[in-house]
C-alpha cells in the first residue's frame, strides 16, 4: 500500500518529531532514512519541516513550543489520527473519558486538528484533512508502517479506542507469552497495544510509539547508533512476524524500526 490519495477515519496518518533542535533532528532523521527536507516558514522565525520521499511527505518535525517544554514532555514522535470531523471525534472522546490539551483549531487551510490525552495517559492527534491528507507514502521503506500503544491500563484503552474509532480488536492467544492487541480499522491493519512491561519506570506515563519500515533492521539500527541515537530494545524478532529494533534519537525520541518476515 505504497502511495495513498487518503487515509480512511481512524487510521494513523501522520507521524510529526517535536524535538529540542529540529535542524539536528532533522539532520539525523535525513541520514537514517534518505528523507529529503523540505522546510516551510511557519510564522514568524518557525518553520515546519516535512520529511519527503520521492517528493511526498512521509512525516514532519517542530520546534517543541515552551509550554511543551514547561509540562516536563521529553522530545517525542506525535501521532495523528485521520478523522471526519476534529470536533465531533473531540466531543466523542470528552464523553469516553478521554482531556483535551488543545482543543479543536484551525492549521491555516491544511487541516483541523486537536491534541488528547486517552483515559489511560496516552496523548495523540486527531486530524480533519483539508489540503493536508498526512502521509503519501506508507508501508514502504522509510514510511510509517505500524503506530503502537504501551499503556497502564490495556482494558480501558482498548475500550476507549474502540469506543472512539471503532476498532475491531485481535487478542493475542494465551500461549504467546506476552499479552498484545491488534486492532484494526475497516479492515486495515497497523495498531498495535500492549501492557507495559514490568521493569518500565513507574513515571514514564502510557505512549504511542511510530514504526518506521526498513530493509534491514540491523544495519538500520546499527546506522542509527552511528548517527547518535541509542538502540533502546533489538534487534530481535517477533516470530512469524518481522524483525523490529525500538531506537531513541540523539535527542530522546522514541521510535521503532521494522522489517516484515519475507513471504
Amino acid at each position: 500500500m505504497p502511495d495513498v490519495t487518503s487515509h480512511t477515519p481512524g487510521t494513523f496518518s501522520w507521524p510529526e518529531l517535536a524535538t529540542l533542535d529540529q535542524k539536528a533532528g532533522a539532520t539525523f532523521y535525513r541520514d537514517l532514512f534518505g528523507w529529503k527536507v523540505n522546510d516551510q516558514p511557519m510564522g514568524p522565525g518557525e518553520t515546519y519541516t516535512m520529511f519527503e520521499l520521492r517528493g511526498k511527505p512521509v512525516a514532519a518535525a517542530y520546534t517543541m513550543r515552551a509550554e511543551e517544554k514547561q509540562s516536563g514532555a521529553p522530545p517525542h514522535w506525535n501521532n495523528y489520527v485521520t478523522v471526519k470531523s476534529a470536533d465531533e471525534a473531540v466531543k466523542k472522546a470528552q464523553s469516553l473519558g478521554a482531556k483535551v490539551f488543545a482543543p479543536p483549531f484551525d492549521v491555516m487551510d491544511v487541516g483541523r486538528m486537536a491534541v488528547l490525552q486517552d483515559p489511560t495517559g496516552a496523548v495523540f492527534q486527531v486530524w480533519e484533512p483539508k489540503k493536508h491528507i498526512g502521509a503519501m507514502i506508507v508501508g514502504e521503506p522509510g514510511t510509517l508502517c505500524w503506530t503502537e500503544l504501551t499503556t497502564s491500563d490495556l482494558k480501558a484503552a482498548e475500550k476507549f479506542y474502540i469506543g472512539l474509532f471503532g476498532w475491531t480488536p485481535k487478542h493475542s492467544a494465551p500461549s504467546a507469552g506476552m499479552e498484545y492487541t491488534e486492532m484494526s480499522n475497516n479492515g486495515q491493519q497497523g495498531v498495535g497495544m500492549m501492557p507495559k512491561p514490568p521493569g518500565m519506570p513507574a513515571h514514564i506515563p502510557s505512549y504511542w510509539m511510530p514504526y518506521f519500515m526498513v530493509t534491514d533492521v540491523d544495519g538500520a539500527s546499527a546506522k542509527a547508533k552511528q548517527l547518535g541515537g541509542k538502540a533502546m530494545v533489538g534487534p530481535q524478532d517477533i516470530e512469524n512476524v518481522g524483525r523490529f529494533a525500538i531506537i531513541g534519537d540523539p535527542q530522546g525520541a522514541v521510535f521503532a524500526l521494522f522489517t516484515p518476515k519475507a513471504r
